[in-house]
Protein backbone atom coordinates (compact mmCIF):
# COMPACT_ATOMS: atom_id res chain seq x y z
CA UNK A 1 0.00 0.00 0.00
CA UNK A 2 1.46 3.68 -0.69
CA UNK A 3 2.12 5.46 2.13
CA UNK A 4 -0.23 8.44 1.86
CA UNK A 5 -1.01 9.42 5.48
CA UNK A 6 -2.70 12.04 7.18
CA UNK A 7 -2.52 13.10 10.36
CA UNK A 8 -4.65 13.82 12.95
CA UNK A 9 -3.71 16.60 16.23
CA UNK A 10 0.07 16.27 15.12
CA UNK A 11 -0.20 12.82 17.01
CA UNK A 12 -2.25 9.74 14.91
CA UNK A 13 -1.48 8.97 11.33
CA UNK A 14 -4.43 7.21 9.32
CA UNK A 15 -4.15 6.32 5.37
CA UNK A 16 -5.57 8.97 3.27
CA UNK A 17 -8.82 6.83 2.25
CA UNK A 18 -11.14 5.79 4.66
CA UNK A 19 -15.32 4.48 5.02
CA UNK A 20 -18.27 6.64 4.99
CA UNK A 21 -21.13 5.28 6.05
CA UNK A 22 -24.04 7.70 5.08
CA UNK A 23 -26.94 5.31 4.03
CA UNK A 24 -26.07 2.22 6.19
CA UNK A 25 -28.35 1.11 8.39
CA UNK A 26 -31.10 2.05 6.51
CA UNK A 27 -32.49 -1.21 5.44
CA UNK A 28 -31.92 -4.55 7.89
CA UNK A 29 -31.91 -6.77 4.74
CA UNK A 30 -28.48 -5.27 3.68
CA UNK A 31 -27.14 -5.01 7.65
CA UNK A 32 -24.72 -7.77 6.93
CA UNK A 33 -23.47 -6.98 4.02
CA UNK A 34 -22.24 -3.19 4.84
CA UNK A 35 -21.13 -5.01 8.06
CA UNK A 36 -18.60 -6.95 6.43
CA UNK A 37 -17.84 -4.24 3.62
CA UNK A 38 -16.31 -2.14 7.33
CA UNK A 39 -14.39 -5.39 8.64
CA UNK A 40 -13.32 -5.64 4.72
CA UNK A 41 -12.01 -1.60 4.90
CA UNK A 42 -10.13 -2.82 8.58
CA UNK A 43 -8.61 -5.79 6.93
CA UNK A 44 -6.96 -3.65 3.74
CA UNK A 45 -6.06 -0.62 5.90
CA UNK A 46 -8.93 1.79 5.43
CA UNK A 47 -9.08 2.06 9.55
CA UNK A 48 -10.89 5.57 9.58
CA UNK A 49 -14.84 5.44 10.02
CA UNK A 50 -17.05 7.73 10.05
CA UNK A 51 -20.74 7.79 10.68
CA UNK A 52 -23.37 10.34 12.79
CA UNK A 53 -26.12 10.54 14.79
CA UNK A 54 -27.97 11.62 11.84
CA UNK A 55 -27.50 8.76 9.28
CA UNK A 56 -30.70 6.44 9.39
CA UNK A 57 -31.29 8.08 12.91
CA UNK A 58 -28.26 6.20 14.76
CA UNK A 59 -28.50 2.93 13.04
CA UNK A 60 -25.62 3.59 10.76
CA UNK A 61 -23.90 3.88 14.10
CA UNK A 62 -25.38 0.61 15.28
CA UNK A 63 -24.11 -1.41 11.88
CA UNK A 64 -20.26 0.37 12.70
CA UNK A 65 -20.84 -0.83 16.41
CA UNK A 66 -21.68 -4.68 15.23
CA UNK A 67 -18.35 -4.24 12.73
CA UNK A 68 -16.20 -3.76 15.27
CA UNK A 69 -17.27 -6.03 17.67
CA UNK A 70 -14.62 -9.30 17.88
CA UNK A 71 -11.69 -7.16 18.73
CA UNK A 72 -11.69 -4.68 16.01
CA UNK A 73 -12.52 -1.40 18.01
CA UNK A 74 -8.52 -0.89 18.60
CA UNK A 75 -7.97 -0.83 14.86
CA UNK A 76 -10.04 2.00 14.05
CA UNK A 77 -9.90 5.71 13.84
CA UNK A 78 -13.24 6.42 14.90
CA UNK A 79 -15.08 9.75 13.79
CA UNK A 80 -19.04 10.79 14.59
CA UNK A 81 -20.84 13.55 14.30
CA UNK A 82 -23.43 15.89 16.59
CA UNK A 83 -26.17 17.10 15.38
CA UNK A 84 -26.09 20.86 15.76
CA UNK A 85 -29.29 20.89 17.92
CA UNK A 86 -27.47 19.13 20.48
CA UNK A 87 -24.25 20.69 19.90
CA UNK A 88 -24.36 22.44 23.66
CA UNK A 89 -24.44 21.61 27.76
CA UNK A 90 -25.95 18.34 28.64
CA UNK A 91 -27.69 17.83 25.17
CA UNK A 92 -24.21 17.16 23.42
CA UNK A 93 -23.11 15.42 26.77
CA UNK A 94 -26.28 13.12 26.14
CA UNK A 95 -25.98 12.80 22.57
CA UNK A 96 -22.00 11.47 22.66
CA UNK A 97 -23.37 8.98 25.55
CA UNK A 98 -25.90 7.64 23.07
CA UNK A 99 -23.10 7.62 20.29
CA UNK A 100 -21.19 5.40 22.32
CA UNK A 101 -23.95 3.10 23.60
CA UNK A 102 -24.91 2.60 19.80
CA UNK A 103 -21.34 2.11 18.81
CA UNK A 104 -20.59 -0.12 21.52
CA UNK A 105 -17.09 1.77 22.62
CA UNK A 106 -16.56 3.67 25.41
CA UNK A 107 -14.40 6.49 23.52
CA UNK A 108 -14.82 8.35 19.93
CA UNK A 109 -11.64 9.35 18.58
CA UNK A 110 -12.97 12.07 16.90
CA UNK A 111 -16.46 14.13 17.63
CA UNK A 112 -17.55 16.37 15.07
CA UNK A 113 -20.00 19.15 14.91
CA UNK A 114 -21.99 18.30 12.06
CA UNK A 115 -22.93 21.59 10.78
CA UNK A 116 -23.69 25.04 12.67
CA UNK A 117 -26.48 25.60 14.77
CA UNK A 118 -28.13 27.94 17.32
CA UNK A 119 -25.27 26.73 19.34
CA UNK A 120 -22.78 28.97 19.60
CA UNK A 121 -18.88 27.62 19.01
CA UNK A 122 -18.10 29.22 21.96
CA UNK A 123 -20.29 26.75 23.87
CA UNK A 124 -19.80 23.77 21.37
CA UNK A 125 -15.87 24.28 21.80
CA UNK A 126 -16.40 24.14 26.02
CA UNK A 127 -18.75 21.12 25.84
CA UNK A 128 -16.27 18.93 23.59
CA UNK A 129 -13.52 20.31 26.24
CA UNK A 130 -15.67 18.70 29.01
CA UNK A 131 -16.58 15.34 26.94
CA UNK A 132 -12.22 15.18 26.83
CA UNK A 133 -11.93 15.45 30.13
CA UNK A 134 -14.74 12.81 30.88
CA UNK A 135 -12.82 10.04 28.78
CA UNK A 136 -15.62 10.00 26.17
CA UNK A 137 -13.78 11.69 23.24
CA UNK A 138 -10.42 11.50 22.50
CA UNK A 139 -10.07 15.13 20.09
CA UNK A 140 -13.43 17.32 18.45
CA UNK A 141 -13.79 18.77 14.79
CA UNK A 142 -16.47 20.41 12.68
CA UNK A 143 -17.90 19.33 9.51
CA UNK A 144 -19.15 21.65 6.55
CA UNK A 145 -17.46 24.69 8.43
CA UNK A 146 -16.53 27.32 5.30
CA UNK A 147 -13.29 29.83 5.88
CA UNK A 148 -15.24 32.93 7.70
CA UNK A 149 -16.78 30.09 10.34
CA UNK A 150 -12.91 28.28 10.91
CA UNK A 151 -11.92 32.18 11.32
CA UNK A 152 -14.65 33.02 13.66
CA UNK A 153 -13.97 29.67 15.25
CA UNK A 154 -9.79 30.29 15.76
CA UNK A 155 -11.27 33.22 17.83
CA UNK A 156 -12.77 31.36 20.14
CA UNK A 157 -11.12 30.52 23.36
CA UNK A 158 -10.15 26.62 23.20
CA UNK A 159 -10.92 27.12 19.45
CA UNK A 160 -7.43 26.07 17.97
CA UNK A 161 -7.76 22.49 19.15
CA UNK A 162 -9.80 21.89 16.28
CA UNK A 163 -8.70 18.44 14.77
CA UNK A 164 -9.92 18.28 11.55
CA UNK A 165 -12.96 19.69 9.05
CA UNK A 166 -15.38 17.76 6.97
CA UNK A 167 -17.00 18.99 3.85
CA UNK A 168 -18.05 18.16 0.16
CA UNK A 169 -14.78 18.07 -1.54
CA UNK A 170 -14.35 16.40 -5.19
CA UNK A 171 -12.78 17.33 -8.40
CA UNK A 172 -16.68 18.77 -9.82
CA UNK A 173 -16.67 20.91 -6.69
CA UNK A 174 -13.56 22.73 -5.87
CA UNK A 175 -14.47 25.61 -4.35
CA UNK A 176 -12.49 24.88 -0.80
CA UNK A 177 -8.96 25.26 -2.84
CA UNK A 178 -9.80 29.47 -3.25
CA UNK A 179 -9.18 29.74 0.46
CA UNK A 180 -10.42 27.02 3.04
CA UNK A 181 -8.31 23.97 2.03
CA UNK A 182 -5.10 26.11 1.81
CA UNK A 183 -5.97 27.48 5.39
CA UNK A 184 -6.47 23.96 6.97
CA UNK A 185 -3.02 22.77 4.84
CA UNK A 186 -1.20 25.74 6.88
CA UNK A 187 -2.91 24.76 9.65
CA UNK A 188 -2.04 21.21 9.38
CA UNK A 189 -5.27 20.20 10.17
CA UNK A 190 -6.88 17.56 8.53
CA UNK A 191 -9.83 18.22 5.70
CA UNK A 192 -11.61 14.99 5.73
CA UNK A 193 -13.53 14.85 2.04
CA UNK A 194 -17.28 13.48 1.85
CA UNK A 195 -18.73 12.38 -1.43
CA UNK A 196 -15.17 12.18 -3.12
CA UNK A 197 -16.83 10.12 -5.79
CA UNK A 198 -19.65 13.13 -5.94
CA UNK A 199 -22.61 10.54 -5.00
CA UNK A 200 -21.20 8.06 -7.05
CA UNK A 201 -20.21 10.52 -9.86
CA UNK A 202 -24.12 12.17 -9.90
CA UNK A 203 -23.07 15.26 -11.36
CA UNK A 204 -24.54 17.22 -13.93
CA UNK A 205 -21.21 17.61 -15.59
CA UNK A 206 -20.43 13.65 -14.94
CA UNK A 207 -17.65 12.85 -13.43
CA UNK A 208 -17.36 8.76 -14.12
CA UNK A 209 -18.64 9.27 -18.08
CA UNK A 210 -15.74 12.19 -18.19
CA UNK A 211 -13.88 11.58 -21.21
CA UNK A 212 -10.53 12.78 -19.60
CA UNK A 213 -11.19 10.83 -16.57
CA UNK A 214 -11.66 7.65 -18.18
CA UNK A 215 -9.03 8.04 -20.19
CA UNK A 216 -6.85 8.19 -17.36
CA UNK A 217 -8.34 5.30 -15.57
CA UNK A 218 -7.65 3.44 -18.71
CA UNK A 219 -4.16 4.57 -18.73
CA UNK A 220 -3.53 2.81 -15.59
CA UNK A 221 -5.80 -0.20 -15.97
CA UNK A 222 -8.38 1.35 -12.85
CA UNK A 223 -11.59 2.38 -12.95
CA UNK A 224 -13.05 6.02 -13.25
CA UNK A 225 -14.20 6.14 -9.04
CA UNK A 226 -10.07 5.26 -8.26
CA UNK A 227 -8.85 7.75 -10.21
CA UNK A 228 -11.43 10.66 -8.78
CA UNK A 229 -10.17 9.07 -5.58
CA UNK A 230 -6.84 9.14 -6.02
CA UNK A 231 -7.06 12.95 -7.24
CA UNK A 232 -8.88 13.43 -4.16
CA UNK A 233 -5.75 12.49 -1.82
CA UNK A 234 -3.25 13.69 -4.13
CA UNK A 235 -3.92 17.25 -2.12
CA UNK A 236 -1.76 17.54 1.08
CA UNK A 237 -3.62 16.23 4.60
CA UNK A 238 -6.70 15.36 2.37
CA UNK A 239 -8.76 12.24 3.39
CA UNK A 240 -11.25 10.40 1.51
CA UNK A 241 -14.45 8.92 3.24
CA UNK A 242 -15.88 6.99 0.43
CA UNK A 243 -18.69 4.86 1.51
CA UNK A 244 -18.81 1.15 0.27
CA UNK A 245 -21.84 -1.21 0.87
CA UNK A 246 -19.94 -4.14 -0.46
CA UNK A 247 -16.67 -6.07 -0.22
CA UNK A 248 -15.70 -5.85 -4.06
CA UNK A 249 -16.41 -1.65 -3.30
CA UNK A 250 -14.12 -1.66 -0.65
CA UNK A 251 -11.60 -3.87 -2.19
CA UNK A 252 -11.51 -0.75 -5.31
CA UNK A 253 -11.26 2.00 -2.81
CA UNK A 254 -8.36 0.49 -0.75
CA UNK A 255 -6.29 -0.23 -4.29
CA UNK A 256 -6.80 3.68 -4.60
CA UNK A 257 -4.02 4.24 -1.92
CA UNK A 258 -1.60 3.02 -4.74
CA UNK A 259 -2.52 4.90 -7.97
CA UNK A 260 -0.11 8.18 -8.26
CA UNK A 261 -1.51 11.06 -10.61
CA UNK A 262 1.44 12.25 -12.76
CA UNK A 263 1.74 16.13 -12.78
CA UNK A 264 0.34 15.96 -16.44
CA UNK A 265 -2.56 13.55 -15.64
CA UNK A 266 -3.26 16.20 -12.70
CA UNK A 267 -3.18 19.08 -15.34
CA UNK A 268 -5.62 17.33 -17.41
CA UNK A 269 -8.07 17.05 -14.96
CA UNK A 270 -7.59 20.65 -14.05
CA UNK A 271 -8.50 21.91 -16.82
CA UNK A 272 -11.35 19.46 -17.20
CA UNK A 273 -12.73 20.59 -13.77
CA UNK A 274 -11.02 24.15 -13.37
CA UNK A 275 -11.06 25.50 -9.94
CA UNK A 276 -13.58 28.78 -9.41
CA UNK A 277 -11.10 31.59 -9.49
CA UNK A 278 -13.21 33.67 -7.07
CA UNK A 279 -14.74 32.72 -3.62
CA UNK A 280 -18.11 30.76 -3.86
CA UNK A 281 -20.32 29.31 -1.28
CA UNK A 282 -19.25 26.15 0.61
CA UNK A 283 -20.94 23.24 -1.25
CA UNK A 284 -22.95 20.60 1.14
CA UNK A 285 -24.92 17.58 0.48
Amino acid sequence: MADKKVVFAGQVSQPAIGQGTWYMGENTRLRQKEVDALRAGIDLGLTVIDTAEMYADGGAEEVVGEALQGGLRDKVFLVSKVYPWNAGGKKAIAACEASLRRLKTEVLDLYLLHWRGNYSLAETVEVMETLIAQGKIRRWGVSNLDYSDMQELMRVRGGDACAANQVLYHLGSRGIEYDLLPWCQQQAMPVMAYCPLAQAGRLRDGLLENSTVREIAAAHGVSAAQILLAWVISHQGVIAIPKASSVAHVLENAAALNITLSRDELARLDNAFPAPGRKTPLDVV
